[in-house]
């Protein structure tokens, strides 16, 4: 059994002794500079390769052994003596060797020989029969410093998930750049949480050559634990300096967690106040109380935001928002958004405070609307004023709304003929939890999200009744061995008294695009007759989608295929919902503007099939 050296000792090593000759030869007898031209005079054509290489192996061998043999760097010398040219050859030997060793191979043949052509140059040739590949035996990983003094608990689960998440594992192929990559991301284990002082202390491969394996061994020296300390923030001019650490949430004496890091860097760039920021924590610093640098770059204070999109339910759409950082005397965030579509237009006012100490910020917002789905015009109009609280994964809002909402009937719609038809206004406290656990975001491979929304309130239109609203909805991703399973499901009830006129805007209507493929836009509702389809008081959605990767030459492209059953159904009586289905298939494309999404679905009610695209992004 041989240890076997680092690559980058090798060939350090080989390229010394290789280069040892020839720089000898040239301090003895140096080669003079070329003269600089004389103006007008032709160059002097480039030298012949003094000999050629022609390397016979098979893949991945001859590519590697065309691109890194020493050999190479000697054909410009065109004064290689008989004797010279030999021990280079000698020397190319124990070089292949070496290059071919890195690709798993310690057992090879290799044949160098020299072919003069008849009236030709030397051609040196070098025939490599690899033989067996050499597989992992086995796999020895240990920990030193702090991480080894628990038994149990969050550091002993840090310990196992190196081992378990170990990317060489016996009856593996043994290469030198998979053994490199297994114990870099070993060690970026222990970096990312906890350890960032992290370092390997000792490491060994131990190959059997002739048997073809390898035993590995691997020494993990974790250093000390880091805590957070406090934040020292740079490159803050305009606005209030507190805005960093309340937006950042990582608070002193926390441990030390590089995705959280990485979470606070996304929470600052995406408030709309800076335009970067970079967080780090130095790991020759205090590990008690680890001082957080943050270095950001901030937005300017006004800016104006243009966004297109597509979609078939809408047709084309676009918006301009403005945005202004900080209001004078409050310093609050506004953002005044106009979004010009077929469909539902609306224009939105949104101001915001600074969070607080605890996260939570004080919001107000005002929006007016006009959606029309060709039988009903509804023109609505909202007053929301409340608190949220944003976190890694979960998201609070707590509020006070005003709806008002005033139904026309479309050219050729009896108004007459609408009972109950969402005309009406309302007041109402509502609270709403949002939970999302997905892998990576905007195209997670894996994970679920959870949200519910509570209200309850009273009509403000005819007789004054009081009305509960709560509406459940969760998406799941499930991986398979081709693709995943994307869930949907959704369900919301109003509780109020039948002659309570509850507002559309807290009502139900579902199908179009991102619901119940098949359907036309909030096509499902409750028929009032003429055609007429109305908001009702209960919703049941679901959907399951298989979503499969397009592969290109054996790698994963940025287009999907889907498969997918849609269903919904809307009622004014749980007993009376009946679901509608759809059903098709589509493509997606994570395009460098955002996602494009095209489903052709046949919807079983209307029984003709519908084309739903959807596109949209801003700049």
């Amino acid at each position: 059994m041989n240890p076997v050296r680092s690559l980058p000792a090798c060939l350090a090593a080989l390229l010394l002794a290789a280069a040892a000759p020839w720089a000898q030869a040239q301090a003895a007898d140096p080669a003079p500079l070329p003269a600089p031209a004389a103006s007008g005079a032709k160059a002097e054509p480039p030298a012949q390769p003094a000999f050629s290489i022609e390397v016979r192996a098979p893949e991945p061998l001859r590519t590697l052994l065309d691109r890194d043999l020493d050999l190479r760097r000697y054909r410009a010398v065109t004064d290689l003596d008989e004797a010279e040219l030999a021990r280079l050859t000698t020397l190319a030997e124990r070089n292949a060797r070496e290059l071919v060793a890195t690709l798993g191979y310690f057992n090879p043949h290799i044949a160098i020989r020299r072919e003069t052509p008849a009236g030709g140059k030397p051609v040196i040739v070098v025939e490599v029969e690899p033989g067996p590949i050499t597989h992992v035996e086995s796999v020895d990983i240990g920990f030193e410093g702090p991480i080894t003094q628990a038994a149990e608990g969050d550091i002993a689960e840090q310990r196992e998930g190196v081992r378990t998440d170990w990317r060489l594992p016996p009856g593996h192929e043994f290469t030198q750049d998979s053994w490199a990559q297994a114990k870099t991301h070993a060690l970026r284990q222990l970096v990312a949480h906890r350890y960032p002082a992290a370092r390997i202390s000792y490491s060994i491969a131990d190959v059997d050559a002739q048997a073809g394996t390898a035993r590995l061994g691997l020494r993990l020296d974790s250093g000390r634990p880091f805590r957070l300390g406090t934040m020292q923030v740079s490159g803050m001019q305009r606005y209030d300096p507190v805005l960093v650490p309340r937006l950042a949430r990582l608070p002193p004496g926390s441990t030390y967690d590089q995705e959280a890091l990485v979470q606070a860097q996304l929470r600052l760039t995406g408030s709309g106040y800076f335009d970067s920021a970079f967080l780090f924590v130095d790991p020759e610093s205090d590990a008690d109380a680890a001082p957080v640098q943050a270095t950001v770059r901030e937005a300017p204070l006004h800016k104006v935001v243009f966004g297109l999109g597509l979609s078939t339910d809408s047709g084309v759409r676009g918006s301009v928002e403005y945005r202004n950082n900080r209001l004078p005397v409050i310093g609050w965030q506004l953002s005044t958004k106009l979004q010009l579509e077929r469909k539902q237009p609306y224009a939105q006012v949104e101001a915001n405070a600074i969070p607080d100490d605890d996260g939570w910020r004080w919001g107000v917002s005002l929006r007016a609307e006009r959606t029309d789905d060709g039988t009903l015009v509804t023109q609505d109009q909202r007053l929301r004023v409340g608190r949220s609280w944003l976190g890694d994964h979960i998201e609070r809002n707590v509020y006070l709304q005003y709806d008002r909402a005033s139904v026309q009937p479309a050219p050729g719609v009896s108004l007459a003929a609408i009972p109950d038809n969402g005309d009406g206004t309302a007041l109402s406290a509502n609270y709403i939890w949002t939970g999302r656990y997905f892998d990576s975001l905007p195209y997670p491979s894996r994970g679920h999200s959870l949200a519910a929304e509570l209200g309850g309130g009273v009509t403000l239109t005819g007789s004054r009744s009081p009305f509960q609203r709560t509406v459940l909805r969760w998406v799941g991703i499930r991986p398979l061995a081709a693709g995943r399973l994307q869930f949907r499901a959704e369900g919301g009830a109003v509780l109020a008294a039948g002659s309570a006129r509850v507002p559309s805007t807290q009502l139900f209507r579902t199908g179009g695009d991102s619901t119940v493929r098949g359907y036309g836009f909030r096509e499902i509702g409750v028929d009032r007759g003429n055609g007429v389809i109305a908001p009702g008081r209960y919703e049941a959605v679901g959907s399951v989608e298989w979503q499969q990767p397009i592969k290109r030459n054996g790698l994963v492209t940025n287009w999907e295929s889907a498969v997918f059953l849609d269903a919904g159904s809307v009622s004014d009586r749980i007993a009376a919902l009946r679901p509608r289905y759809g059903a098709g298939a589509g493509v997606r494309w994570k395009s460098p503007l955002g996602p494009v999404q095209a489903d052709l679905a046949w919807g079983f009610t209307p029984r003709k099939l519908r084309l739903h695209l959807t596109f949209g992004t801003t700049f």
